[in-house]
């Protein structure tokens, strides 16, 4: 026992010599990379289908960001069996996160009404922090879901609504389509790579988006056409059929999914 102790505090002492430097504390920095993208795209839509940037979107955007530092740290404390090492970051990110909310609200205190359309995805997320199925599709659907509703969140960030009700929620379906589609494309590439039940799911998900961006405005008389989100769904479509098939790394992957961010947002917020 004695050996098998001095060996472990061996270990433990020569690490930090042969790396030179510490580990960063847990829960100070997201590891979820595609999560930054999927936090920023529907405000930026938001904003673009309100035709104006004003001041207050930064200000929503800042409390988006900070309100996710808060959701991963809760969701990291939640998950080691809450112990005490994952508390530090929580207790920064959470205050500064209610700080950024209050300041929302007193600029635009109409936004409190879309506070109650997150508590149930929020409360998913948490719980599958703490049963530790934070990878779970339910519970990727769940986050992308309350992501998603950002949009619509911050087109009202100015107030009146106008005509556009129809196509803001359109757009905000057709956003909510891709990055729920993403959920099981990054599957087909990373984790579930070869498995055709996922192939087939990633597919079908993608081929139902399409409908939606493609004919929702042929239904729907205040929709007009969004010949560009059209074209940007099809090239989606096509990439959750042909990209599996070859071994892509999740840098790669990562690479592609904000280049294809970025078209769906311009298709959808400037296009008509």
């Amino acid at each position: 026992m004695a050996e098998r102790v001095a060996s472990v505090e061996r270990r433990g002492t020569s690490s930090p010599r042969r790396s030179g430097r510490r580990r960063r504390p847990p829960g100070w920095v997201p590891n979820q990379h595609g999560a930054w993208a999927m936090l920023i795209a529907p405000v930026v839509l938001g904003a673009l289908l309100a035709s104006r940037l004003d001041w207050r979107h930064l200000l929503l955007l800042a409390f988006v960001v900070s309100g996710y530092l808060a959701f991963f740290a809760t969701g990291l404390w939640l998950k080691s069996r809450r112990k005490a090492r994952y508390l530090p970051p929580l207790r920064a990110y959470l205050p500064l996160a209610a700080l950024l909310g209050l300041g929302v609200l007193a600029a635009a205190p109409h936004l409190l009404a879309w506070a109650p359309l997150f508590a149930l995805p929020l409360a998913i997320g948490l719980y599958a922090s703490a049963t530790r199925d934070e990878r779970s599709i339910w519970s990727g659907l769940a986050t992308t879901a309350g992501a998603t509703l950002l949009t619509p969140v911050a087109y009202d960030v100015t107030g009146g609504w106008g005509d556009q009700t129809a196509t803001v929620w359109w757009a905000t379906a057709a956003l909510g389509g891709y990055l729920a589609g993403t959920v099981f494309y990054v599957k087909t590439m990373i984790r579930e790579r070869g498995a055709k039940g996922w192939a087939l799911a990633s597919l079908g998900w993608h081929v139902l988006a399409l409908l939606v961006v493609a004919m929702i405005p042929d239904v729907v008389d205040r929709v007009s056409d969004h010949p560009a989100a059209t074209a940007v769904y099809v090239l989606l479509l096509l990439r959750s059929m042909l990209f599996p098939r070859y071994r892509l790394s999740p840098k790669a992957v990562g690479i592609i999914e904000i280049v294809a961010t970025v078209a769906v947002v311009l298709a959808l917020g400037l296009t008509g």
